[in-house]
């Protein structure tokens, strides 16, 4: 969570808090469990073609790249355990339910995109050093199949919340799959048409560079909802501003603005208003303010009343 300075109330000079708006839209995780299982089938239905096709025609390159959709297949099974687990009610000792579960999940999924990059990086490495004979055309096959059934999951997957970081995991898998696809399709081409074996090394090493890209950034956007960093595009300091700037506010402080999971932004904070005000009615007004300004819809505010504090009067204590 973000805490943030005193925001003290100046209504000479308020901002105009309505041109910067901020909304969260809400994620249809029933809606992204269903799409995310479409993807899981296709995904594992290949790589089972790949692996009978691989031991029928003894093609290492099949079986390889078989074992790289089963990683993609992995990868959207534990985004669906996420989900599932995510959609569980709050209760208990948790009670903002297990929705970081998918914070969680996305964790996993940038963890193993680094790792596989650097696995598949040493291997592409040693064949730009020294370039295995490969056989081009089975190269080609196998990446338009699988450029086109990775293509058919891509679109599967647009169709989800990119909002939801544990849908970006499973989708920058499947992308990175896609992309491996496409070079290996376009090495193979090389292969056959100019006999440049490095081709193959170096297409592995473009999908690499896009596996670490994409991993980092899931690490680093998870990693700030796991450190309750604000939401990304909301200002802590411009809400407090613009909540000082309030009618009827006299002083706002302990701002706190994090996001408990995707999709899922909060705000806490301490507002002062003037003696005998009427703080509950002052609280639904703020309420609706940052729900329809900011799209804030998990709000929690104490009002204060403002002390204005008197001097005690001491009688002075009668002489013995």
């Amino acid at each position: 969570m973000a805490d943030h300075a005193q925001h003290h109330g100046d209504h000479g000079h308020s901002h105009d808090a309505h041109g910067h708006g901020h909304h969260h839209h809400a994620i249809d995780r029933d809606a992204d469990r269903r799409l995310l299982w479409a993807a899981l089938l296709i995904n594992a239905g290949f790589a089972l073609a790949e692996v009978v096709a691989g031991l029928i025609a003894g093609s290492v390159a099949l079986l390889s790249d078989a074992a790289h959709m089963v990683t993609d297949a992995g990868a959207i099974a534990i985004a669906l355990v996420a989900a599932r687990l995510a959609a569980r009610p709050p209760g208990g000792r948790y009670t903002f339910g297990l929705g970081r579960s998918e914070i969680l999940s996305a964790q996993l999924n940038g963890v193993t995109m680094l790792v596989f990059a650097g696995l598949i990086g040493f291997e592409a490495v040693g064949r730009i050093v020294d370039p295995p004979d490969v056989d081009g055309t089975l190269v080609i096959v196998v990446g338009v199949l699988g450029a086109f059934v990775n293509g058919a999951v891509a679109w599967i997957l647009a169709r989800a919340s990119r909002a939801s970081l544990n849908v970006r995991g499973a989708a920058l898998h499947n992308l990175a799959d896609l992309w491996s696809s496409v070079g290996a399709a376009i090495a193979g081409v090389l292969i056959v048409t100019l006999g440049w074996y490095a081709a193959d090394g170096l297409a592995a090493m473009t999908v690499c560079a896009l596996m670490v890209w994409g991993g980092w950034g899931l690490l680093r956007d998870s990693s700030r909802v796991l450190l309750e960093a604000a939401p990304e595009g909301v200002d802590p300091d411009e809400i407090g501003r613009a909540l000082a700037a309030q009618p009827g506010v006299c002083e706002v402080h302990d701002l706190h603005v994090w996001e408990v999971t995707s999709g899922f932004p909060a705000l806490a904070a301490h507002v002062r208003v003037p003696s005998g005000d009427d703080c509950h009615a002052r609280r639904r007004v703020l309420q609706a303010f940052l729900r329809d300004t900011y799209g804030l819809d998990h709000v929690t505010l104490q009002i204060d009343h403002e002390h204005t504090d008197e001097l005690v009067q001491i009688e002075p204590r009668p002489p013995a």
